[in-house]
């Protein structure tokens, strides 16, 4: 990988920044996430100048470049702190997903629809009693003729209220061993069958998270995604953009965090000097600076290495990224509430009411506990712990 990016990517930073300024958190998405609205004008105008499908195909209204370009504008807008989340799941699992295991068909109906913006997938993996363990999903498929019936529940799925549609991982009966196998199947938001409650949670968020229930849900033949007993392969596809994209969201909101932070520390005067100039207000943020910087050259070399095909590398490029960056965000953000004193806790500040969505990076789309799982197993060879 090269530290220094192409002129193209150069190019694309500054214009998602741009528009990431028109829509910043203060004055736009502050505001809609305190009233629980999702941030639709970004979004749709992120969509129509080609940001949302970067990572997708040029044949079907993609930007064709890859993973690294979408996280690229995931952290340039979540540095001025319009992070969109269903970017994780629209086109950076879902579209992926399709792109590599769907159909002609599939292809040609969605991805364009996903590129653009006017469409949104989410995704459905999350169960109740499954946890981070994918090879426990209990959410099943089985044959009913041509069609497919499915049964289950999910948790924890975010803007299924804004979504047309929602990549349902299930499993199917093997028949003669009894052995559930994986499926992924894409499930249009009004299916029959499918009903779906919004959960309650206690952070200043403008997506909403929602509990979803499938009642003998029927979908035709043309709804499976791939092969009905290949989606682990498939399945992790999509988890390793979805830790890449977490990661380069948690590096762009320490970024805006530090940034209000070093802008108030150079202002604000007490006794005649500037905050800034006591080291027990530059070393912090300073400390927070290096983190971030580690953290996200973590992050670009997960997304070089999964652009080039290295699936084992990626996925330990990643789940590293992700901690890293969560951690690193997370204490930027502490460290730019605590720069401010008291006046870090107001609503005109706005950087109190971000700890809650901030927070989440420790615990999705993978807790840090689970990396570090994966870390001690197969970057060090311990023996499993789980």
């Amino acid at each position: 990988m090269s530290f220094i990016e192409t002129d193209e990517q150069k190019l694309l930073r500054a214009a998602v920044s741009q528009l990431a300024t028109k829509y910043n958190y203060r004055d736009y998405v502050a505001p809609k996430a305190r009233r629980n609205q999702p941030l639709d004008e970004l979004w749709n105008e992120a969509g129509e100048l080609g940001f949302i499908g970067v990572n997708l195909p040029e044949e079907y209204g993609g930007g064709g470049a890859g993973i690294y370009e979408l996280s690229l504008v995931m952290e340039e807008l979540s540095a001025q702190g319009a992070g969109l989340l269903l970017m994780v799941v629209s086109p950076a699992i879902c579209g992926t997903i399709i792109t590599k295991y769907g159909t002609e068909a599939q292809k040609r109906d969605w991805l364009p629809r996903l590129a653009d913006g006017s469409s949104k997938m989410v995704f459905g993996i999350t169960e109740p009693d499954a946890g981070s363990n994918s090879h426990k999903i209990t959410t099943t498929a089985r044959r009913d003729g041509d069609d497919w019936i499915l049964n289950g529940r999910k948790i924890f799925i975010s803007g299924v209220d804004q979504a047309e549609a929602v990549l349902i991982v299930s499993r199917t009966e093997d028949a003669k061993t009894g052995n559930l196998k994986p499926a992924l199947f894409i499930v249009p938001t009004d299916t029959p069958g499918l009903h779906k409650t919004r959960q309650e949670m206690d952070i200043i968020e403008p997506d909403n998270q929602f509990t979803l229930f499938l009642d003998d849900l029927r979908l035709p033949s043309t709804a499976l995604v791939g092969q009905e007993d290949a989606a682990i392969a498939q399945l992790f596809a999509g988890l390793n953009p979805e830790r890449i994209m977490g990661a380069a969201m948690a590096v762009g909101v320490g970024r805006y965090a530090l940034d209000r932070a070093v802008e108030y520390a150079r202002e604000r005067q007490v006794w005649k000097t500037p905050i800034g100039a006591h080291q027990g207000i530059a070393h912090p943020l300073a400390q927070s600076k290096i983190e971030l910087e580690l953290a996200a050259l973590m992050m670009r070399k997960a997304a070089v290495l999964y652009d080039a095909g290295d699936d084992f590398g990626a996925a330990e490029a990643a789940n590293m990224a992700k901690y890293a960056a969560a951690e690193a965000s997370i204490k930027a953000l502490d460290q730019a509430i605590q720069t401010h004193g008291g006046s870090g806790l107001t609503v005109d500040v706005g950087l109190a009411g971000m700890l809650g969505a901030a927070r989440i990076a420790r615990v999705a789309p993978v807790s840090r506990e689970m990396i570090l799982n994966f870390v001690a197993q197969h970057s060090l060879g311990l023996p499993r712990s789980y």
